[in-house]
């Protein structure tokens, strides 16, 4: 085949893409909505406006919607790590990329997981798309975390393991759905405070 040569789509395959989209972006609205457990497969065909039969035709089992909606999340990820401009210093991108993250959780599409449940735990493990995402974006903030350490912006007497998951922590952090209900404060506002006491702490400067 001519490498010019354009491979068309039909018409049917366009129409299960969209479909598969339509019902991955309802799976990852109801994650952060709900979260896992409470999330069922009727609501999502429901929702997506199509039978339980046809769900079942792109996803076979709740794990796996879960899946796909937290792939989707890792490459959104991937790709804000990737438009990190060289120029800025490894401290200036970590707290680009938390700040990204605590506005996707603010803004509702951030799905929330149980830190415990081993079917669904099975299925990301061997799900290659999301482990591929995980370690890609896990060494891409290892580089930074340790990289910020040496120019003496991150404590260097913690290891780095414990601050990559610190960042990523907030990704289910609670702090930012309890001040939203509050009402007191701005999302860019709540998304600074938390921002703060991730990298400068609570003590008083």
């Amino acid at each position: 085949m001519n490498s010019s040569t354009v491979v068309k789509t039909s018409f049917k395959q366009q129409m299960l893409k969209a479909r598969e989209v339509a019902i991955i972006q309802t799976v990852n609205r109801l994650l952060a909505e709900k979260g896992f457990e409470a999330m069922t497969v009727d609501e999502v065909a429901a929702q997506v406006g199509i039978a339980k039969a046809s769900l079942y035709k792109h996803f076979s089992s709740k794990e796996d919607l879960a899946a796909a909606a937290m792939v989707l999340v890792m490459r959104r990820a991937q790709e804000f790590i990737q438009s990190q401009p060289a120029q800025a210093t490894p401290l200036e991108k970590l707290r680009a990329v938390v700040r990204w993250t605590l506005q996707v959780k603010l803004a509702g599409d951030m799905p929330s997981l149980p830190s415990q449940n081993s079917t669904l735990r099975a299925t990301l493990i061997a799900n290659k798309d999301y482990m591929d995402g995980l370690m890609d974006v896990s060494d891409r903030l290892g580089e930074w975390i340790e990289a910020a350490q040496a120019e003496g912006a991150l404590n260097p007497a913690l290891p780095a393991i414990a601050i990559l998951y610190t960042f990523f922590a907030r990704a289910c952090d609670p702090v930012l759905e309890f001040l939203k209900m509050g009402g007191l404060y701005q999302d860019e506002q709540i998304v600074d405070f938390v921002l703060s006491t991730c990298f400068e702490g609570l003590n008083a400067r």
